[in-house]
């Protein structure tokens, strides 16, 4: 995953891509603030892929909500470059699942841990997140899991 992010990091150089290139700098920049406190917690190696996934979706979603911020104060030009970044971002990202693959990704993963009420709810979510980080937004996915266990 670095060696693809640090590869369009230097192809958008070559291009001189401006906003390209500072978005791909900002996600080097936050997956190095991500190594070090790995570092720092005692581990020797940095942040996994999994890890860098979970950057990635959560810079996408701050830049989701930037969007609509700028959109709704009248900014429309910084709501698209917030747009902008999000398309450079989500190439990194894998596909995000339909409803319907969420849903099944859910029964699954229901079976798997043999949840059979909302206390299991924490085993269920651990288990889709280790299988789906990056797949799916997991604020809407909690509520899906709980209409399936209650």
């Amino acid at each position: 995953m670095r060696e693809k992010i640090n590869a369009a990091l230097k192809q958008a150089m070559r291009d001189k891509a401006a906003i390209r290139l500072s978005t791909l700098r900002l996600v080097n920049a936050a997956i190095k603030d991500r190594d070090i406190a790995a570092r720092a917690g005692g581990g020797d190696e940095g942040a996994s892929d999994a890890e860098v996934l979970a950057i990635l979706g959560k810079m996408s979603k701050q830049r989701m909500e930037s969007a609509r911020a700028y959109e709704e104060g009248g900014r429309l030009d910084l709501a698209e470059r917030e747009r902008e970044e999000i398309g450079v971002i989500e190439e990194f990202l894998p596909r995000q699942l339909s409803e319907e693959e969420v849903a099944n990704a859910v029964s699954d993963a229901i079976e798997t841990s043999g949840a059979e009420s909302i206390r299991d709810m924490g085993k269920v979510m651990g288990i889709l997140k280790e299988k789906y980080t990056g797949q799916m937004d997991f604020g809407s996915v909690g509520p899906v899991v709980k209409d399936k266990l209650c």
